[in-house]
C-alpha cells in the first residue's frame, strides 16, 4: 500500500488472498500515519501513549495506526514521497514486509 506525495492520495494497494478484510483499513492508517508525520507509524506510540505529551494523538486525522509498518518513503535528497503501510500479519512481519519495500523503491 503506498500513499502519494499529498497524503492520503493512494498510490497503489495490494491485498494477498485470504488476508482479513480489516487489514485493508490498518495498512492504509499506517501509511497515512508515516506520511503525515514523516517517520515510522510504530515511532508515534511515543507521542500518544497513556501519559505522553499528546496522550490519545491516534484519534485526530482520521485515526492513526501508532505501531510497526508504516514507514515514510523519501527522495535522494530527503524529500518527503509518500508512505508504505503493512498489514495482515505479525507486527514484525508487517515491519520486515515494509522494509523490504522501501529497500525496493530505494533501489
Amino acid at each position: 500500500m503506498l500513499l502519494g506525495r499529498w497524503c492520503k492520495r493512494l498510490k497503489a494497494f495490494s491485498r494477498m488472498d485470504g488476508a482479513v478484510l480489516g487489514s485493508i483499513d490498518v495498512a492504509i492508517k499506517k501509511a497515512s500515519t508515516a506520511a503525515l508525520f514523516q517517520t515510522s507509524s510504530e515511532a508515534i506510540w511515543d507521542y500518544c501513549k497513556p501519559d505522553a505529551p499528546a496522550h490519545a494523538l491516534e484519534h485526530t486525522n482520521g485515526g492513526l495506526a501508532p505501531f510497526a509498518g508504516g514507514l515514510p518513503l523519501k527522495g535522494v535528497n530527503g524529500e518527503m514521497l509518500g508512505a508504505i503501510g503493512v498489514s495482515g500479519g505479525a507486527v514484525a512481519q508487517d515491519l520486515e514486509i515494509a522494509e523490504a519495500g522501501v529497500s525496493a523503491i530505494n533501489t
